[in-house]
């Protein structure tokens, strides 16, 4: 009897114990999760390598640079703030040490306010470099010469002279800028060559498409600032590019014939600027031609090889010329199933597979000195991981040469010491820096990062796997439970759904993707849950193309999947659910809550695509076809016609100057609301395009989380 009291109050004790400490730590709010998100980030050191340093990198520390040995681990200090302010006049303002590139292996070269400037780190005299002027500015790889835009027009400064390469009066055709609304890996609108003696510059005319009104209303009346945007199965814009010579000042066209509305994507010199490459895409997104020009003439060369799909073409990615060669590069393709390395040869011949296997090649880092091995950041672990491999391109193996299982990234190769460095993390570790030698084998720890959320009432993160709706493929899902978690109690559920192509919403690093806010509705009772459904980025063609011409099919399936695994789990409150998603997710919270009305207690589905008539050509077109192609798949994708499917409490948010999902898909979804008595909440962000950022976030989430605690 003595001992049984005693050990009840142990057991007593211990819960005491375990509220005690859980009262101690603080809650993660709406307002640190996203103010405060950088306080909250895991320690990181900024390293690069010293240019030809063999062996010594760089490292932020405090109000210093040092020079570390990248084997022992012993450091000097290079150069210091008071150094740098004390360098020029211009820089005796500066707070802080800027971020900083490497021009030469003693001097830094670093922007402050509108100016760049490079240091000497032995005589620690400084100079400025060049003015930062107009807009889209682009630089030589030595910042001796820079070209940006001024309205429509494009510009470049050499040494301080400024040159207007065009002057176009017509404002709906424009120089020097993105095309084909970033997508097909296109970031910048010029492409210096590799010594500056010339640059290639997208001309874009967009005369021929719609123009879509979206208001300002800081304004006294309201004013119409209408954008260009191009929806699928419309007119589109038509782009060419040019080629200026800074020394004979002329401007030359590239000889792209064919359909005006084609693509030009993957933008590339010949190391010896001879010629410029571009992958030409066809409309349809299933044809790519990688096309040779002159770039003093622009006359066409030859093909070196074309690719096809019967679905679509994924290459975002330009030919990279191996070092010192001007007729030998490598290229990634998707061709046997999964993106991987190919080396070929400026005739056009596939030279070699330099890597292979059910994994994805994520970044290419480099090759080493003598050329004979590349290093490559992939995939793994069902696509959750991201490891260093190792291709050698005379015996054709591949090998990780990456130990731990999680994420690693900011991974560099310096040739003169064959070393790397590389940063890492997975659920479990926020941030450890390692020096690898060539084989992966840790050579120096830089740092380990300790958990920046030690002190706050955070979950645990678990990730699992559940079988899609075609009862084969594995998925990937990632769960935070309450973080006073009691198996005997039952959770409501709020179900975070992105679902769309080109996105990875999960995998094997820090917080496993997931946002703060998850953590706070963690904290509030909730479980949170995601499933990474098919169509999704990272895991292959197959995968990726399983939604191809019928969007919000097998993704809805494969989420209804998702909330059968949350329904078999004995604390899941299957009464309660929410679902919540932006953009794709936006879709496809609407989706859910129509097509498989009752599912959801609740949904808030923000900037959401309501019918894909209304989205952008290049990004609709790839996975649906156009209206006219396919008018059963838009049909069946369209949510203005299932208004009256709609059961349970929706809200949906949408910025009033989105200019990627287009306020129309929302008031026609209300408009159809209206016409079949169905009640809908809606609320708009007036000041704000796609995506609600700043502060203003802060209003967002508990705007999400309010509507959920309200309602379900």
């Amino acid at each position: 009897m003595i001992l049984n009291t005693y050990k009840s109050l142990l057991v007593v004790l211990a819960v005491c114990f375990s509220f005690s400490v859980s009262a101690q730590k603080k809650e993660l709010t709406i307002e640190d999760g996203i103010m405060g998100y950088w306080s909250l980030y895991p320690e990181y050191k900024s390293v690069l390598w010293i240019p030809e340093g063999k062996g010594f990198y760089s490292q932020t520390d405090e109000n210093q640079i040092l020079k570390v040995n990248a084997k022992k681990g012993t450091s000097e200090v290079l150069i210091t703030l008071d150094d740098i302010k004390n360098s020029n006049a211009d820089l005796s303002q500066l707070n802080r040490l800027p971020r900083y590139r490497w021009l030469t292996s003693n001097e830094l070269m670093f922007q402050y306010q509108k100016a760049f400037y490079k240091i000497d780190i032995e005589t620690k005299q400084s100079q400025k470099i060049i003015d930062v002027k107009g807009d889209n500015a682009d630089y030589t790889s030595d910042f001796s010469k820079i070209a940006y835009t001024i309205d429509n027009n494009l510009y470049i400064s050499i040494n301080g002279k400024e040159t207007q390469i065009t002057d176009e009066k017509n404002k709906e055709i424009e120089f020097g800028k993105v095309v084909h609304r970033n997508e097909f890996g296109v970031h910048k609108g010029t492409y210096w060559s590799p010594n500056g003696n010339a640059i290639a510059f997208y001309r874009n005319d967009q005369s021929m498409v719609t123009d879509y009104p979206l208001v300002d209303i800081s304004t006294v009346p309201a004013q119409n600032n209408p954008v260009k945007y191009p929806m699928a199965g419309q007119k589109s814009e038509e782009v060419t590019l040019h080629v200026y010579n800074v020394n004979t000042q002329l401007t030359t066209p590239i000889k792209t014939i064919g359909d005006k509305e084609q693509y030009l994507t993957n933008v590339v010199w010949s190391p010896d600027e001879k010629f410029i490459y571009i992958g030409i895409l066809n409309r349809d997104q299933n044809h790519l031609a990688l096309n040779q020009y002159e770039a003093e003439t622009g006359n066409f060369v030859k093909t070196l090889f074309e690719e096809k799909d019967d679905k679509y073409l994924s290459l975002t990615h330009p030919m990279e010329f191996l070092p010192n060669s001007n007729d030998k590069f490598i290229w990634r393709s998707e061709k046997d199933g999964f993106e991987h390395v190919y080396l070929y040869n400026t005739n056009g011949e596939e030279l070699a597979q330099l890597t292979k296997g059910d994994w994805v090649v994520m970044d290419v880092i480099g090759f080493d000195k003598k050329k004979q091995n590349l290093f490559i950041l992939g995939t793994d672990n069902n696509g959750l991981d991201r490891e260093i491999y190792k291709a050698n391109l005379k015996s054709k193996s591949v090998k990780k040469i990456s130990s731990l299982s999680g994420v690693y990234s900011s991974v560099k190769f310096d040739k003169s010491s064959n070393l790397l460095l590389a940063s890492f993390s997975n659920i479990d570790t926020p941030n450890k820096q390692f020096v690898l030698d060539a084989n992966g084998k840790v050579i120096q720890t830089i740092i380990e990062a300790k958990n920046p959320l030690a002190d706050y009432n955070v979950s645990t993160i678990e990730l699992g796997t559940i079988k899609a709706a075609d009862g084969t493929t594995d998925l990937n899902t990632r769960m935070i439970k309450p973080a006073n978690f009691d198996p005997s109690q039952k959770y409501p559920v709020i179900v975070y759904v992105y679902g769309g192509p080109g996105v990875q919403l999960i995998t094997n690093k820090w917080q496993a993707g997931a946002s703060y806010w998850m953590q706070t509705a963690a904290q509030k009772g909730y479980i949170v849950y995601t499933v990474e459904s098919r169509g999704s980025e990272n895991r292959g063609k197959d995968f990726e193309q399983a939604t191809h011409l019928h969007l919000g099919d097998e993704e809805v399936d494969d989420q209804l999947k998702g909330v059968e695994y949350l329904k078999s789990l004995p604390y899941v409150d299957a009464d309660k659910m929410a679902i919540h998603g932006w953009s794709f997710g936006g879709f496809m919270t609407t989706s859910l809550m129509t097509k498989a009305a009752g599912t959801f207690k609740v949904g808030v589905a923000g900037g959401p695509v309501m019918d894909w008539d209304f989205y952008e050509v290049m990004y609709t077109e790839r996975y649906m076809s156009t209206p006219q192609k396919n008018p059963e798949g838009f049909a069946n994708a369209s949510l203005l016609d299932k208004t009256a499917l709609l059961k349970d409490k929706l809200l949906i948010i949408h910025g009033l100057i989105d200019d990627v999902v287009v306020p129309q898909h929302s008031f026609r979804f209300l408009q159809e609301c209206v016409n079949n008595n169905v009640q809908v909440d809606f609320f708009t962000y007036p000041g704000h395009p796609h995506n609600v950022r700043g502060k203003d976030r802060i209003h967002l989430m508990n705007k999400v989380l309010e509507y959920i605690d309200q309602n379900i």
